[in-house]
C-alpha cells in the first residue's frame, strides 16, 4: 500500500502518533509519503519532552519513510526547510494525492 500523511499542526502527541503509524506502515512493507503543510512545517521544532517527535522521524527516515514540506509554508516562515521538513512544492503534494492508495490528515 502507499500511505500519504498529511501533516497540518503541530502538536506534539497527535504528529507523535501519525509518526508512530508511518513507522509501523513500513515495517508492514508500504511505502509513506508524510507532506507538511501549514503549521505542520513546523514539525522539526517540536519540543516535548512527553512526545520525541524528532526522534520518531528519525525512525520513518530510517526506515525509508519521505518527508516534503509546503515550500510557501516554510518561507512564510522563513525558513530554509531541514532534512525532515525539505522544500517541496505542490506539485510534490498533488503527486502524495494522486499517488497514494490511502490518505491521513492530521
Amino acid at each position: 500500500m502507499k500511505l500519504g500523511i498529511i501533516v497540518t499542526r503541530p502538536d506534539p502527541e497527535t504528529v507523535f502518533n501519525a509518526l508512530r503509524l508511518a513507522l509501523y506502515s513500513l515495517e508492514q512493507g508500504d511505502e509513506v509519503r508524510v507532506f507538511l503543510s501549514g503549521k505542520g512545517v513546523e514539525m522539526d521544532r517540536i519540543d516535548d519532552p512527553r512526545f520525541d517527535v524528532k526522534g520518531q522521524a528519525r525512525k520513518v527516515l530510517d526506515a525509508g519513510g519521505r518527508f516534503l514540506a509546503c515550500g510557501a509554508c516554510l518561507k512564510l516562515r522563513e525558513s530554509e526547510g531541514s532534512e525532515i521538513c525539505p522544500l517541496s512544492t505542490l506539485k510534490d503534494q498533488y503527486e502524495l494525492v494522486r499517488d497514494s492508495d490511502r490518505i491521513v490528515t492530521v
